[in-house]
């Protein structure tokens, strides 16, 4: 498990690297379209908001939710992702709706840095954003004079 420290500038800057961010949200679009066939259903994006325990559990402790609050909670999460209300999620909803959704936690984050521990292994967008960062400290010049 490893720590980042990061603040809304650090998921600002990564949504606002177009090429980065777009390169990103669709590997992930590309491995949730289990059939290959270019849109998300709902239970492709149902499994993986699933993978976030969004409701499930309170400050690390599991909590039992009754399936149809979960069902509720995976329905409404569609819907807004379903833009066009075509019944399944194409490549550009998925990267508007992402891009809005780590826009709204930069906002919450304010400038206020936080740490935050993340599984080795992790290769979400709060990870990116940070691993983006520390790509551009590593790039600047030492300001250590002689």
């Amino acid at each position: 498990m490893g720590v980042v420290i990061i603040d809304g500038s650090t998921v600002r800057d990564f949504v606002n690297d177009e090429a980065r961010f777009k390169k990103s949200v669709d590997e992930t679009f590309s491995k949730l379209d289990l059939n290959n066939d270019g849109v998300l259903s709902r239970s492709e994006l149902r499994k993986a908001f699933e993978t976030l325990r969004l409701i499930e559990t309170h400050f690390g402790v599991d909590v039992a939710t009754q399936p149809e609050e979960l069902t509720n909670l995976y329905d409404s999460i569609f819907d807004k992702f379903d833009c066009d209300r075509s019944g399944t999620v194409d490549l550009e909803e998925y990267r508007s709706e992402l891009k809005m959704i780590l826009l709204a936690i930069a906002d919450g984050l304010g400038s206020s840095p936080i740490q935050m521990a993340l599984e080795d292994d992790d290769q979400g967008f709060i990870k990116q954003a940070a691993d983006l960062e520390a790509s551009k400290l590593a790039q600047q010049p030492s300001s250590a004079g002689p």
